[in-house]
């Protein structure tokens, strides 16, 4: 089968921080193999207040309250991409592709759960619709996770390294010829929190981190985590900032801005014991890199390392398009995970045409 050269769809990300659904009209093409893509028109919906205390309690639901607050999702999921297609008089769509919101993820245990993917969302859409991206990698032995990388490969090959600083960090690189990614530390999930306890959404440039003390006996507490230990592949959910990081942190009684202030150390080393050379290009993109403190830490520890920071539109929609090229390559039936990344026992097409 002939495939098309151009593809008009809308991509849609939510992530673990909280900070919204970020909505892209992107126009992708191919020409001799090689992927362009435009991004038409973007938008970020903040949650209702509602909404967020909903998701950030869900990890704790019942199975029956669960099911409940997937369906509420997939109409308010659906609501939202439907004003944003009518705002923007968007039409003939090869598809929606939307990876929905992450709840749980457990992929020791063989399970992720993404709400907002249920099969009415076609209905409510009259579109062709392409989600749930995760779940099939779980099932062949992969951790679901990170699904951004082969986005990295196909789009922005020309960075030796592409960092994503979302509620975690995350990075992909080519190595030995294959591309590896995992994810490195909590990020905004942890940030955003102490931000909170002071009345903020976030900590506006890392400001008030910047005024804090590093606190040297719980970020030695911090790094010794075994998580840090493990070899990729490996992923982190909502799971570990809540039954490990979360309560080190509460157990010391020190000022909100010593905890940030640690946090942003503990990143920043984090990211730099995991690159393996320390010298390239590193693509950062999501809200923290809107954080100039975590920036200038992270560049303390990567000297050499040229940290660029792209246009706006690709730092805060780049997950976006992502999912939007995974959606067109499952059109394609074109390998969209891969293994190297994920530890599934091989690359696969994932994703659910509705």
């Amino acid at each position: 089968m002939k495939h098309k050269q151009n593809y008009h769809v809308v991509g849609i990300m939510s992530g673990t921080s909280l900070d919204g659904v970020d909505l892209a009209e992107i126009a992708f093409t191919i020409n001799n193999g090689q992927w362009n893509f435009e991004i038409l028109q973007s938008e970020t919906v903040n949650y209702k207040g509602v909404w967020l205390s909903i998701l950030k309690n869900a990890i704790t639901f019942s199975h029956p309250q669960l099911k409940e607050l997937n369906r509420d999702y997939t109409q308010l999921l659906s609501g939202i991409i439907n004003d944003f297609i009518a705002k923007h008089k968007i039409d003939n769509l090869d598809a929606v592709c939307s990876h929905g919101h992450t709840i749980l993820h457990q992929p020791q245990d063989g399970f992720t759960l993404q709400i907002g993917n249920l099969p009415e969302i076609a209905t409510l859409l009259n579109q062709t619709v392409i989600c749930d991206f995760r779940v099939q990698d779980v099932a062949l032995g992969g951790q679901g996770a990170p699904l951004v990388p082969i986005g990295d490969k196909i789009l922005f090959s020309k960075y030796d390294y592409c960092m994503n600083l979302g509620g975690f960090s995350n990075v992909s690189f080519e190595e030995n010829g294959k591309r590896v990614a995992f994810d490195i530390s909590p990020t905004n999930t942890i940030l955003n929190y102490y931000a909170n306890q002071l009345q903020l959404d976030y900590d506006d440039k890392g400001s008030i981190a910047r005024t804090g003390e590093i606190d040297q006996s719980l970020l030695d507490e911090l790094n010794a985590l075994d998580f840090y230990q493990k070899t990729y592949p490996k992923s982190l959910g909502f799971e570990f900032v809540k039954e490990i990081v979360l309560p080190i942190m509460e157990s010391y009684s020190i000022l909100p801005k010593n905890k940030l202030a640690t946090f942003v150390e503990h990143i920043a080393v984090q990211t730099g014991c995991v690159l393996p050379t320390k010298s390239g290009t590193l693509l950062v993109t999501g809200g923290g890199a809107y954080n100039d403190f975590l920036i200038e830490r992270i560049k303390a520890y990567l000297p050499n390392m040229e940290i660029v920071i792209p246009e706006n539109k690709i730092l805060e929609y780049k997950e976006a398009v992502i999912f939007g090229l995974l959606g067109v390559l499952k059109l394609r039936n074109e390998i969209n995970v891969l293994s190297s990344v994920t530890g599934a026992y091989k690359d696969h097409s994932a994703g659910v045409i509705f």
